[in-house]
């Protein structure tokens, strides 16, 4: 029998201590009922027996506390609220019992957010993760030394687990099962709890705002212009000269500034602006690509399938709303 351990975590978001707690005591439901025994002990294990969460309105009883688990085969790390670096304060009596686990023969996943604690411990150092897409900037500054892996949904790297954001933690759930009850399991539990199996992108979800955290002003006076001006083909050559910086750096200092190229920032933004057309608009393809600055029909379609994962008119079908 797997042993698997829910943290409860301050500030951690309800839904995703609960939702896996479903997954798993469903499977074994779902076993029991073909004749066979349960695969997994779920236990929701705190740093205390009681855990108030969302301002006190919830509170959590947990099984256990950490000192009392020696031993456990999979660790979930619920996504949290808030500040982030807070959030890591409040719950780092969590890390040294997850290092040790871990050392130890366990698995660890975190959902959305959480990755940000598992990212606390250091076992992502030097590896790639998963994690909602609008705390991406947040994480790269926060932790340089892990890789990032945007659109992912369900990232796996040497027995450590990550998923996308928000409800796609569902999906490295559906993984997880796969991984230890078999496919059959996993596609009865995509049945039952009506979820899509095998989704692997949240792309279609991100919504591109921008990185303009940084410092360099020339940087942001450029992005700045790039947004302004998304009907004009822009020359990374003309970009550059016009702040007075020859090309080569200019790409260096802007990659390093937003972690796109420039011409990934143009893509972007021009992208970011034909779903928004395409989202409430009437226009059709093509007038859309047009006002975006294409003039190409399939270099349009090509850029926006790579950063969407959908073609112009699936996303128009998928998004569009009622006239």
């Amino acid at each position: 029998m797997k042993h698997v351990s829910i943290l409860i975590s301050n500030d951690a978001v309800l839904a995703s201590i609960a939702d896996p707690r479903i997954m798993f005591t469903g499977v074994n439901e779902f076993l029991e009922a073909a004749g066979k025994p349960p695969l997994f002990k779920v236990q929701l294990v705190g740093l205390t027996k009681d855990v108030k969460l969302h301002s006190g309105l919830f509170s959590v009883h947990t099984d256990e506390v950490i000192d009392n688990v020696t031993k456990t085969d999979l660790i979930i790390i619920p996504a949290m609220g808030g500040d982030m670096a807070g959030a890591i304060k409040k719950n780092e009596q969590f890390i040294p019992w997850i290092i040790k686990q871990y050392n130890q023969g366990a698995e660890v996943a975190s959902l959305c957010v959480g990755a940000f604690l598992l990212a606390a411990t250091g076992l992502l150092k030097g590896k790639e993760c998963s994690t909602h897409w609008r705390f991406a900037e947040q994480f790269r500054e926060m932790f340089p030394d892990i890789t990032l892996v945007d659109a992912r949904i369900v990232t796996e790297q040497q027995g450590l687990y990550s998923s996308g954001g928000a409800t796609s933690y569902w999906n490295l759930l559906l993984y997880l099962v796969e991984k230890y009850a078999g496919r059959d399991m996993s596609i009865m539990a995509s049945k039952v709890f009506a979820l899509e199996i095998d989704r692997k992108s949240q792309s279609p979800f991100i919504m591109f705002n921008g990185q303009k955290t940084h410092e360099d002003e020339p940087i942001k006076k450029a992005q700045e212009f790039i947004e302004a001006n998304i009907t004009e083909r822009i020359s990374i050559e003309d970009l550059a000269g016009k702040y007075a910086i020859g090309k080569r750096h200019f790409e260096r200092r802007f990659k390093k500034a937003t972690n796109n190229t420039p011409v990934e920032y143009i893509q972007r933004v021009k992208i970011e602006a034909a779903k928004k057309q395409l989202e409430s608009g009437r226009k059709n393809v093509n007038e859309v690509m047009y006002d975006v600055g294409y003039t190409d029909t399939k270099a349009f379609r090509t850029v926006f399938k790579k950063i969407t994962g959908l073609s112009p008119v699936e996303y128009r079908n998928k998004y569009k709303k009622a006239a």
